[in-house]
């Protein structure tokens, strides 16, 4: 076999964060399917834990995530849910290729992920910062 296989690499959701991903994977199937696919698929291998259990290092929506996608520059964002995403201003949605790969990882973990023009990508997780109670919504 050429081709190196990987297991996906282990990811962690809160109890509410997992049920309103779910939900936005079921209203993204009548425009995206194969977006909403992917979607459900991590959202049924994650490990869902109570809302206080998860770590600081773990990517959820509002984290500021610095990633390094394959060999390229560090980028910074800002996971968000659809409604709040702006490029401009560094925030990406959830319900994106890299967005729906970002979530539930730590840092020092990576992930190989598939964009929409269908080319294999691969990223690794440099930092996590969790915003602060003020700035959540």
């Amino acid at each position: 076999m050429t081709a190196k296989s990987r297991r996906k690499p282990a990811i962690t959701i809160s109890r509410t964060e997992h049920e309103r991903l779910l939900a936005l994977a079921t209203a993204l199937a009548e425009r995206n399917a194969e977006l909403s696919e992917i979607m459900f698929t991590e959202l049924d291998r994650a490990r869902v834990v109570a809302d206080g259990s998860v770590g600081d290092a773990v990517v959820r929506i509002g984290s500021q995530v610095t990633y390094q996608p394959d060999a390229d520059t560090p980028r910074t964002v800002t996971l968000v849910y659809p409604g709040d995403a702006d490029i401009d201003q560094g925030k990406i949605s959830v319900v994106t290729p890299v967005g729906i790969a970002l979530i539930g990882l730590s840092t020092g973990q990576s992930i190989s992920w598939t964009a929409r023009d269908g080319r294999k990508h691969e990223l690794i997780v440099i930092e996590v910062r969790q915003p602060t109670e003020a700035a959540l919504p």
